[in-house]
């Protein structure tokens, strides 16, 4: 496991269920049922999907319990259709209940979650490891950062979806960014290019937030540090930038969001990142 400056939201992680729960109960009977960028998904099928990660963190990570096991998993292609088809049964079954329902069974279990999150060692083990960023193993802190990514995007697309502003913002949607970007490195793991060669990707919040992809030796590494010369630049709006990383756009919808300078090859590149199970 590499050596990384850790990424904190424990402290966020009550205060986002709240927010979610503030934002389910206000929520008409039109809203519920309104599309989301999740194509598949309505308003009402994303709480269902956020349920059963509430419920499956509880069970599987809390207390240790397994119900099922993946059977025939031979590569990444293979567990992402697993998980895919875990959602989908969930969410199909999640019909027969009804709004209240669901906005009931979320304040039973958020707390719990949020909870047992902030319970654990920043710098033991995970359970899980983060694939997409690469990692065979990782710390709980990036465990804990993949498991924020899942809570505020799919919060965020409720909101997108019904219009309800509220977690767009630095003190939110950073730690998501931050999180994201820490796959550059493997999307780039491919890209032959002189040592020393520094992408820069710029996403324009109350202020302009960047974050460079360097060259190294034998590999690539992403930090907020400014360094002495910049060779490509991608700026990405914000609202194109979080359905991007998550798959929900593909890299022609967010390219008319996008401005390009310098070595345009590698700055478009970075419209692969995929910092999801996609």
């Amino acid at each position: 496991m590499p050596p990384e400056i850790p990424i904190r939201v424990n402290h966020l992680f009550h205060s986002l269920d709240a927010k979610l729960l503030e934002l389910l109960k206000s929520l008409s009977e039109e809203e519920w049922q309104a599309q989301t960028v999740a194509k598949r998904w309505k308003v009402k099928d994303v709480v269902a999907h956020l349920l059963d990660g509430n419920l499956r963190t509880l069970s599987i990570q809390r207390d240790g319990y397994v119900g099922e096991k993946p059977e025939n998993i031979n590569s990444y292609r293979d567990l992402v259709g697993w998980l895919n088809q875990l959602n989908a049964d969930w969410v199909q079954a999640s019909k027969r209940l009804s709004p209240n329902v669901l906005t009931m069974l979320h304040e039973l279990t958020g707390k719990s979650v949020s909870d047992y999150y902030c319970s654990l060692d920043l710098q033991a083990k995970a359970i899980f490891s983060v694939a997409w960023a690469g990692e065979e193993e990782s710390h709980n802190w990036f465990h804990l950062s993949r498991e924020y990514m899942e809570k505020w995007l799919h919060q965020q697309q409720i909101r997108d979806a019904v219009n309800k502003p509220g977690i767009l913002t630095p003190e939110y949607f950073l730690p998501f960014l931050e999180s994201s970007f820490r796959a550059l490195p493997f999307t780039f793991r491919d890209v032959e290019a002189k040592e020393g060669t520094c992408l820069r990707i710029s996403i324009p919040l109350s202020q302009e937030e960047s974050w460079f992809l360097t060259r190294e030796k034998s590999n690539w590494s992403v930090s907020r540090k400014v360094p002495a010369k910049i060779d490509a630049t991608l700026h990405i709006d914000a609202n194109a930038a979080w359905k991007l990383f998550s798959k929900s756009w593909r890299a022609e919808d967010a390219k008319p969001f996008t401005k390009v300078s310098g070595d345009a090859v590698l700055a478009e590149k970075a419209l692969s990142l995929v910092s999801f199970m996609a």
